[in-house]
């Protein structure tokens, strides 16, 4: 099957292999990455951006391996989860911009297909976040509300 917004068929991006034990040369106690985690959140990182410095400057390739949970779990128990999940809140980034760009090039049609594209991944997105919990039943995506959000 294609996808959806492009002509491409195939995978999505690559997979990272199994890994059913924590590696031999990661020495870091639970504590000390949970801390790690928490202090990065506090400083307003993503869990996505917390993930990658944990591998890329702390040397830990999996967290779930060294505390046993995930970087949403441990967030959530602290209360430092935020409201809106990161891949909406990149969506909605993308699409105030967007409308940014439209409101000075009114005549970029390319870029207005690109808004109704992004929109439309949003209220799909929130659409499942619905389903699952995570956002509350009568969040609605808006312009407004999405421009107030990101400033």
């Amino acid at each position: 099957m294609a996808r959806m917004h492009t002509r491409r068929k195939g995978k999505s991006g690559s997979k990272r292999p199994p890994r059913p034990t924590l590696p031999d040369w990661c020495n870091r106690s639970p504590e000390e990455v949970e801390d790690i985690i928490i202090r990065l959140s506090k400083e307003g990182k993503s869990k996505s951006m917390i993930g990658i410095i944990l591998r890329d400057s702390y040397g830990v390739p999996f967290t779930r391996l060294v505390t046993g949970k995930t970087i949403s779990e441990i967030l959530k128990d602290r209360d430092l989860l935020p409201t809106l999940p990161d891949d909406i809140l990149n969506l909605i980034k993308k699409a105030v911009n967007l409308r940014r760009h439209l409101e000075e090039n009114p005549k970029d049609l390319s870029s207005k297909r690109g808004l109704t594209l992004v929109e439309s991944k949003v209220r799909r997105l929130a659409k499942y976040y619905k389903r699952k919990g995570v956002l509350d039943p009568t969040w609605k995506y808006s312009y407004k509300d999405a421009a107030m959000l990101i400033r």
